[in-house]
């Protein structure tokens, strides 16, 4: 079939590669005439494992990008909007770049001759897609929409840093739409995955989406609140988890204690859900623990370096990872941001290290040291803090011999001390 995907970012470009890997023809639009141009060279416009791989492959040959809307929809059958969605002030999901993107394919869609259908993959709340999207997608194309164009969700389940394996392995596929056709089309592109269709209507894919992140992020919120109880009862939590998660109702994933979660998809789904349900005049008042829990989570490692340390004013304070997760350059909602901004606060001295984070972090803070490796952040400084579960920090040890006062504060459970030739004066989160 002949795709179009509107936005090149993680879920975009991943979905535009993965669908030419599928033996679709796919064009991608983007406003940002850079991404169109490192598209259509067969770079990828973020770091993500095996997208670098998959455009150079299929770029120029089943793959192109443009910034041409009205090409795009003449040149293709479906349209995948994948633009983000980024929270307002309040939490609420803020659909300005939805809205925009609708208008836009409207219009393309009403200079086009014959059937397209129009498929959000952006996570939205339940009803925008018809509400929102669909009354758009109308008013600019002046057509109707089951009659001449097609609207279908197809929320997308990505982990990042493995969102391209995720695509082509799915343990399940939504596709929500208006009409039997609109859901047949859509569910056709997946014919190649090995992965049955859960077909439904658009609100309640919308809702399945926001559903599976907010139980997940529940799990980490409930494994860290119980992780700070039984810190305070010098038990292991991580031995009560493991035992704990042998229950199949449970399951042991996302139940390991840390510094919390961040990233583009739990916060903001956490807080967008949260919104929705006060708009209808409900309180969400689990939801609203889960984001205080995650909120404050990240401060105790904080709490934890001046119980060591006393003051940490004018001291040099390490950080060992800026990204939200491993394997990735993403820092957004990261937990570092607040550990950092609380550190500056008080004075401290900071120097960061991370694999590959480091450039999108100086946008954020442009007054900190930024180091090349965990020697050079370590050297000289009265603490450290290990906040991204990086398989290098896992593997310190001679390196925190340069420390002038060997505090270091464990946010991901990735030392154990016991096994260490150096000795550290060792705290973990929960542990």
């Amino acid at each position: 079939m002949k795709v179009s995907i509107i936005g090149s970012g993680y879920v975009g470009s991943v979905s535009a590669a993965c669908f030419a890997e599928l033996g679709h023809e796919v064009i991608c639009i983007d406003v940002d005439e850079e991404k169109v141009k490192m598209i259509n060279a067969g770079r990828a416009p973020i770091w993500e494992e095996g997208l670098d791989e998959l455009l150079m492959k299929h770029s120029q040959k089943s793959l192109i990008a443009t910034s041409d809307y009205d090409y795009a929809v003449q040149n293709s059958d479906v349209s995948f909007i994948c633009v983000g969605t980024p929270s307002g002030e309040d939490g609420s999901i803020d659909l300005a770049i939805v809205k925009a993107a609708s208008a836009s394919l409207g219009a393309a869609i009403g200079k086009k001759d014959g059937y397209h259908v129009v498929v959000v993959k952006s996570t939205v709340v339940p009803e925008t897609t018809e509400k929102v999207v669909l009354p758009i997608v109308e008013e600019f194309s002046g057509k109707r929409a089951g009659r001449d164009f097609g609207v279908a969700m197809n929320p997308e389940f990505l982990r990042e840093g493995k969102a391209v394996y995720d695509f082509m392995h799915p343990d399940k596929i939504v596709v929500g739409a208006i009409d039997e056709r609109s859901g047949f089309v859509v569910a056709e592109l997946y014919r190649g995955l090995e992965c049955a269709v859960t077909r439904t209507n658009p609100r309640t894919a919308e809702m399945i989406k926001y559903v599976n992140n907010s139980f997940l992020a529940t799990k980490i919120s409930f494994a860290n609140e119980v992780g700070n109880i039984c810190k305070h009862l010098g038990i292991d939590t991580y031995e009560v988890m493991d035992a704990v998660g042998t229950d199949f109702r449970i399951e042991r994933r996302f139940l390991n204690c840390g510094a919390g979660f961040g990233g583009s998809c739990f916060p903001k789904d956490v807080k967008a859900l949260i919104g929705k349900a006060k708009g209808m005049g409900y309180e969400p008042q689990l939801l609203g623990s889960v984001v205080a829990v995650n909120d404050h989570q990240p401060l105790k490692m904080v709490e934890l370096l001046q119980r060591k340390t006393g003051h940490i004013r004018n001291k040099r304070i390490a950080i060992l990872g800026l990204a939200f997760k491993n394997d990735t350059d993403d820092i957004r909602e990261s937990r570092s941001i607040p550990v950092i901004a609380e550190l500056l606060r008080l004075g401290a001295d900071i120097a960061a290290y991370d694999p590959m984070a480091a450039g999108n972090m100086k946008k954020v803070f442009s007054n900190i040291t930024y180091c090349t490796t965990s020697s050079e952040a370590l050297s000289g400084a009265d603490g450290c803090l290990i906040m991204t579960e990086w398989e290098e920090f896992g593997k310190l040890d001679s390196e925190f011999k340069g420390m002038a006062d060997r505090v270091v504060i464990d946010g991901r459970h990735m030392l154990r001390p016991d096994q260490l030739k150096t000795k550290i004066d060792y705290e973990g989160i929960c542990w």
